[in-house]
């Protein structure tokens, strides 16, 4: 890509009384003449790991023929309009996550494909997220978001609680929680202040973060070319949707008045809640804000119901099937609900323009469970599949199958050096997925 236009810092920012927002790459963060690949404004890879608990029926996960020519099974058909962005990897095994507790420690292995130590606390290894962050993540404004749908998670005797309610460690001894309440990461994202109280109450003066850099937007967009001028727009008006819907599910959301342990800013909705939590992960791609992301959609041993596709049962109790076929149908239609979700993230991050590509060509995103089976409680074969090009370093159109008991974590590494990130062992690895 080359322009003419004057160089802005791809550091700009939109500031009002409280709030600064950061901005989508513009044609006029790239110095004139300069080709995109060859500035400093070229957008690092986003690396994302997006999870979902108890696993998945396999045989409507797993394509039944491999390499490019391949049938989308009923779990993954929601993904068929990106079929050149993704890829499926079929065969691998957590060997390191089998000799601990079913599901207390299920998410924690996930990232990390190492045994934690018997202890209260944690004692495992820093996950491939956080191995991320060391090299594409400290010159953002915030190094990594670790979100999730639900608090708390399942915990054992012989483990504790550490590994059941985040995916995410910055050390062998350092788990990252995950913050669930989508208006606490729109302040996070958005809002200037010392503190989280400070930002809140600078913000409620107005009740609207973009009526407070209205003035400067303004002034802003009349020095930027017709181009620029359009994505601008297009992404302040995606902030405006987001705070638009957070301000109207709080006043919704009556029955969290009184309950201290239920902060307001959930959705009643859990369809709406996965929405603002991706939503918000997309922006932050979009205004580099961050570079790494992970997101639990839900947590081991969930008991939220799926109404909303007809589908009474409990998570988790409906996870444990019996090889009841009634069941199973029941559970692949969580999935397939679940993967749609996920797909709407997908075509979002497919329509956000980012210099020469789209934020997904420029990402690559994990979407898994560290379970296979929920039945048997198995980590063989897992769930796996791969979206975004990461600058064309990812092949995409594919269902690689590979023996069994190929680590999981090589898949891992082969995504860290993708991304750029020189990791040559992480957990049980042997080695790199050469064909991704």
């Amino acid at each position: 890509m080359f322009i003419t236009k004057k160089h802005l810092s791809r550091r700009t920012f939109l500031r009002g009384a409280g709030v600064a927002v950061g901005l989508p790459l513009l044609d006029a963060m790239i110095p004139a003449a300069t080709a995109l690949a060859q500035t400093a404004a070229k957008p690092m890879p986003r690396m994302g790991f997006v999870y979902f608990p108890h696993g998945s029926v396999m045989d409507r996960w797993s394509p039944k023929e491999s390499g490019s020519k391949f049938e989308f099974p009923v779990i993954l058909k929601p993904l068929e309009p990106f079929k050149d962005q993704l890829t499926i990897v079929s065969g691998l095994r957590n060997k390191p996550a089998e000799s601990t507790s079913a599901h207390a420690t299920t998410a924690g292995t996930w990232l990390t494909c190492t045994t934690p130590a018997v202890s209260q606390t944690a004692q495992i290894a820093p996950s491939a997220d956080q191995l991320a962050v060391q090299k594409i993540g400290q010159d953002t404004p915030y190094p990594s978001l670790e979100l999730s749908t639900e608090a708390g998670g399942p915990c054992d005797p012989t483990h504790g609680c550490s590994y059941g309610y985040t995916v995410a460690f910055r050390t062998a001894t350092q788990p990252l929680p995950m913050e669930y309440n989508p208006r606490k990461v729109f302040y996070q994202l958005f809002g200037q202040g010392d503190t989280p109280q400070e930002r809140r109450l600078i913000v409620d003066e107005s009740r609207s973060i973009l009526d407070s850099i209205a003035s400067e937007a303004g002034a802003f967009q009349r020095r930027l070319g017709a181009r620029d001028r359009l994505i601008v727009n297009e992404y302040l008006d995606s902030v405006r949707e987001i705070e638009r819907r957070i301000q109207t599910m709080e006043q919704k959301n009556v029955s969290s008045l009184g309950l201290p342990d239920a902060p307001i800013g959930v959705p009643n909705e859990f369809n709406d809640h996965l929405d603002l939590m991706f939503d918000l992960i997309a922006l932050a791609y979009q205004a580099n804000l961050t570079r790494v992301a992970t997101f639990m959609m839900a947590k081991e041993v969930s008991m939220r119901t799926f109404n909303n596709v007809g589908v009474s049962d409990a998570f988790h109790p409906l996870s444990h099937h019996g090889n009841n076929q009634a069941n199973m149908d029941k559970l692949a239609k969580v999935q397939s609900y679940l993967t749609d979700v996920f797909a709407r993230f997908v075509k979002k991050m497919s329509t956000m323009q980012d210099g020469d590509g789209s934020v997904l060509d420029h990402s690559i995103i994990l979407y898994g469970s560290n379970m296979s089976d929920s039945n048997k409680h198995n980590h063989d074969p897992l769930p796996s599949a791969v979206l975004g090009r990461g600058y064309g370093r990812i092949k995409g159109g594919q269902h690689l199958k590979y023996p069994q008991d190929t680590p999981l974590s090589n898949l891992l590494v082969t995504l860290l050096q993708r991304g750029g990130v020189a990791v040559e062992k992480l957990g049980d690895s042997t080695g790199l997925l050469s064909e991704i």
